[in-house]
């Protein structure tokens, strides 16, 4: 049995979610900006599908990313040093979101609700929640055709979800974010569960207690919550336009 939270109700301790399914933690409550933030300041997130209850989530172990260990592969190497593409932070954040959950070939994308979309719109007007953006050339115009999006509190980023609707674009947000966030501080991306997709980019495990003994510090230090700004992720790589 997992705890039903009201909104007055606080967090379970983490060590107290379940191990099958592995992380479920509570149900219940809401998605104030309050409530997300102070979630993941304790390594939980909110994950589920349209018609189920609110539920919040910690698994043992944590798949995370640092951002200097991630993996660039020749095909996304050549992307990156082509330039074909620009990068734009915080420039589109809701249709990031939007793109993301869309259906896609693997079934993926639909459990980010309507209501998921608005609570993070106000998590990004606040200034919490970020996106990157990969645009390539549409004949006169810019089109996006990739990116990502997450939620920054102190020196941590908690990846959310990404997308593609060209080859590569997505990794090419993802390594624009590394080394940004890297040289502003950054020690980790939050990456919540195991994935082969994320472990190819060079996620890794690590203990929950290891990851919560981190936030600890990470999250109390670092810069202020604010937009961060459009062109500041330019030139990382390569050249572009």
């Amino acid at each position: 049995m997992i705890p039903w939270l009201t909104q007055a109700h606080q967090f379970p301790p983490v060590e107290s979610a379940l191990t099958d399914p592995n992380g479920l933690l509570a149900a219940g409550g809401d998605l104030s900006a309050d409530r997300l933030i102070e979630a993941y300041r304790h390594g939980i997130f909110p994950w589920y599908s349209p018609g189920e209850p609110l539920l919040w989530w910690s698994p043992e172990p944590r798949m995370v990313l640092f951002p200097g260990e991630v993996k660039i592969s020749r095909s996304l190497e050549r992307a990156l040093r082509q330039g074909n593409y620009a990068v734009r932070l915080d420039s589109a954040f809701a249709q990031v979101m939007a793109a993301c959950a869309a259906p896609r070939k693997d079934g993926g994308g639909t459990w980010i609700s309507n209501e998921m979309q608005d609570a993070y719109v106000r998590l990004h007007q606040l200034g919490y929640a970020h996106s990157v953006e990969t645009w390539m050339a549409d004949g006169d115009r810019q089109s996006l055709v990739g990116g990502l999006y997450g939620v920054a509190i102190g020196r941590v980023f908690y990846g959310e979800s990404m997308f593609a609707r060209a080859s590569n674009a997505s990794k090419i947000a993802l390594a624009h974010l590394c080394r940004y966030i890297e040289s502003r501080g950054f020690a980790v991306i939050d990456c919540q569960m195991n994935t082969a997709h994320l472990a190819s980019l060079g996620a890794r495990e690590i203990p929950r207690h290891e990851f919560l003994d981190g936030l600890s510090r990470w999250t109390a230090s670092g810069g202020a919550a604010g937009c961060w700004p459009r062109d500041a992720a330019h030139g990382l790589f390569g050249r572009t336009p």
